[in-house]
């Protein structure tokens, strides 16, 4: 019993840290390349920056889904009784 709950708490911290992870990675590359385009074609401003705020808040989104799902699993697992 003792073991089911410490490695589902393992494996949520584990699961959150990689999300966190790959929720920054995706923000960097995607603000990197609004900067890419931005000199590229400075006209283009506002449409990229919306563009670039809709993808980012679409990583966001996926990073606090993934955490979400780890908490569940964390305090109310159905798969231990």
């Amino acid at each position: 019993m003792l073991l089911e709950i410490l490695s589902t708490q393992g494996a949520a911290a584990i699961g959150a840290g990689i999300v966190a992870i790959g929720a920054g990675l995706g923000d960097s590359l995607v603000a990197s390349k609004f900067i890419e385009g931005l000199t590229r074609q400075p006209e283009a401003k506002n449409v990229l920056f919306t563009n670039t705020l809709i993808s980012i808040g679409l990583v966001e989104s996926m990073a606090i889904i993934a955490t979400v799902i780890a908490l569940i699993m964390l305090f109310a697992n159905p798969l231990i009784k």
